[in-house]
C-alpha cells in the first residue's frame, strides 16, 4: 500500500509505503509499486491509529440496541421514555441511568412507568440492574435462590453485580459485535482493551469468533478473571490483566487482595484495579506499593486524586487509565454532587503528567460515549454539558490528549506510537491536516483507518476509493 500526499503531525508532507503489516518507508515522492493499492490522503493528517485502553465490548454492543436513559432530564421524562419504547410481552433494555434523573428507582417505580412489559434498567455504574415486576417474574420463574435484593422478603427489583446470573436466566443470544467493529473503525480505532471484570475463557471464544468473521477487526487485549491467563495469546487477541473491582466500604481483606495480586503476577498477568474514590485509591496504592507490585499494575479511572497522593502515584510507577469524556458527559452532575473543593481532583490530566505518572485514556463505553475524539476534546477543554469549566488546571494540549490514545495496548501512557519506518502500519487518515484538527478534536473526520497495512474503514463519499497500480 502507498499513501500519497500525507501530512504528518509535525507538518511535513510525505508518502508512506506499507509493506505487509509494516511501514517500510516514509519520505517525499515515493514511487508506486506494481499491483499495490494507492491512497491519496490529499493533504490530510496521517496519525497512528487509536487504541481505546478501557472499553466493554459486549456491553457496548448491547447498548446500541438499547434505550439511553440519559435522554431523560427528570423522572417524568424517564417514565415517558420507557413507556413510549415498551411493548407488551417484549423485553425492554435501558442503560446509562443515574440517580440524578429520578432518584433511587426500584421495582415499584418501574411498575408505575411500565406495568405490562418486562423492563431492565442498567445504572451507569455498570454494577446495578433495576427490574420491574414483570421482568422479575420472567427471570425467577424456575424458582431457586436469586441474587435479587430483598427487603422484608420482598424484591426491590435491584440486582447488584449479577450480570452472569441475569444472562443465564434470560438465555439471550450474545449481542452483535459487527456494529461495534464498524463504529470503532470509523473513528480510527484499531485496538482496544476490554476491562470487564467478569471476562473469562468463554469471552475469548466470543471475541475470536467475531474476529474470524470479520465483525470485529480490532485487536483486543482482555482484562478479567484469573482464568484468562490460560487463554491462547495471538497478535490480535491476548490476556492482559486481572481486573479487580473495588466497592468503597466493602473492600476485600488486605491478605485476600494481595493473594489475588500475587496470583495474577505468577500467572503472567498484570493487575488492574477499579478506583473511583479516594478510599479506593489509598487502599490500592498502599497495598501494591508495600508488596512491590505497583509497577505491574494500573489504576482504572482514578476518578478522584487528592494532591497529596500525586507524589505517591508517581513514585510507585503505577499507570493510570483515565476517562476525560466523563467531564464533558457528567461534569454538571459532578459539580452538583461533589464538594467544590474536590472539583479540581476529578479525572486529572495535566497534574498527573506533570508529576510523572504514566497516563493512558479510554472511553469506558458504553458507560461513557464511544467516540475517542470527543474524549480527547474533553481533555483539552474540560467543559461540562452546560458550558462550565471543571478543573481548568487539568487541561491537556491537543497533542497530549492524542497521546492518551496512541500508546501500545500493553503500555498505556508509555511512548506514543509514531508514523516511522519499522512501525506496524496501524494508521488513521484524517480529512484535515493536524494543524486544523487540533483546533477541535471532536470535529475530526476520519477518512480511512488502516490496520496492519490493510484498510478496515474508508469513507468513499469523502475520500474516493484507493486504486491499484498495474
Amino acid at each position: 500500500m502507498l499513501i500519497r500526499n500525507a501530512i504528518l503531525a509535525a507538518g511535513r508532507q510525505v508518502d508512506i509505503h506499507c509493506d505487509g503489516e509494516t511501514i517500510a518507508a516514509v519520505a517525499p515522492h515515493l514511487p508506486p509499486r506494481g499491483g499495490e493499492v494507492v491512497i491519496d490522503a490529499d493533504g490530510g493528517a496521517v496519525l497512528p491509529s487509536l487504541h481505546d485502553h478501557h472499553i466493554h465490548l459486549l456491553a457496548l454492543a448491547a447498548s446500541l440496541a438499547s434505550l439511553d436513559c440519559s435522554a431523560a432530564a427528570n423522572a417524568a421524562g424517564l417514565a415517558r421514555l420507557l413507556s413510549g419504547a415498551s411493548h407488551p410481552g417484549q423485553w425492554l433494555r435501558a442503560f446509562n441511568y443515574h440517580d440524578s434523573i429520578a432518584g433511587a428507582i426500584d421495582r415499584a417505580w418501574l411498575d408505575r412507568a411500565v406495568p405490562n412489559a418486562p423492563v431492565r434498567v442498567q445504572h451507569r455504574s455498570g454494577r446495578l440492574w433495576i427490574l420491574n415486576s414483570v421482568a422479575i417474574a420472567a427471570v425467577t420463574g424456575n424458582g431457586g435462590t436469586t441474587p435479587l435484593e430483598q427487603v422484608d422478603g420482598i424484591p426491590t427489583g435491584r440486582l447488584y453485580d449479577g450480570d452472569s446470573w441475569l444472562r443465564e436466566q434470560l438465555g439471550a443470544a450474545l449481542p452483535d459485535l459487527a456494529r461495534v467493529g464498524r463504529l470503532l473503525a470509523e473513528h480510527g480505532v484499531t485496538a482496544v482493551t476490554d476491562a470487564t471484570p467478569a471476562n473469562d475463557l468463554a469471552f475469548f471464544s466470543v471475541i475470536d469468533d467475531a474476529q474470524i468473521r470479520g465483525d470485529l477487526p480490532q485487536r483486543v487485549a482482555v482484562m478479567g478473571k484469573l482464568d484468562i491467563a490460560h487463554a491462547p495469546r495471538t497478535n490480535r487477541l491476548f490476556p492482559l490483566a486481572l481486573k479487580m473491582h473495588l466497592h468503597e466500604g466493602d473492600y476485600p481483606a488486605p491478605d485476600i487482595f494481595m493473594d489475588q495480586a500475587h496470583a495474577a503476577r505468577a500467572a503472567g498477568l498484570g493487575i488492574a484495579v477499579h478506583c473511583v474514590t479516594e478510599g479506593d485509591l489509598i487502599f490500592t496504592l498502599s497495598l501494591l506499593h508495600e508488596a512491590g507490585l505497583a509497577r505491574h499494575a494500573r489504576i482504572e479511572h482514578a476518578s478522584i486524586v487528592p494532591p497529596d497522593l500525586l507524589p505517591m502515584l508517581a513514585a510507585s510507577g503505577i499507570t493510570v487509565v483515565t476517562q476525560p469524556n466523563f467531564v464533558s458527559e457528567r461534569g454538571d452532575a459532578y459539580r452538583h454532587d461533589i464538594p467544590i473543593a474536590l472539583h479540581g481532583h476529578l479525572y486529572r490530566g495535566a497534574s498527573l503528567l506533570a508529576a510523572g505518572v504514566q497516563l493512558g485514556g479510554g472511553t469506558d463505553a458504553p458507560f461513557g460515549h464511544w467516540n475517542p475524539w470527543a474524549a480527547m476534546q474533553a481533555a483539552v477543554t474540560r467543559v461540562t454539558p452546560s458550558g462550565e469549566t471543571l478543573g481548568a488546571n487539568e487541561r491537556l494540549s491537543p497533542e497530549a490528549a492524542l497521546a492518551l490514545f496512541t500508546t501500545r495496548l500493553n503500555d498505556p501512557g508509555g511512548v506514543p506510537r509514531r508514523v516511522v519506518e519499522g512501525q506496524t502500519a496501524d494508521l488513521c487518515i484524517l480529512a484535515q491536516p493536524w494543524s486544523d484538527a487540533r483546533q477541535n478534536l471532536a470535529n475530526v473526520t476520519v477518512r480511512a483507518t488502516v490496520q496492519g497495512g490493510r484498510v478496515i474503514y474508508q469513507d468513499n463519499k469523502k475520500f474516493g476509493t484507493g486504486r491499484k497500480v498495474a
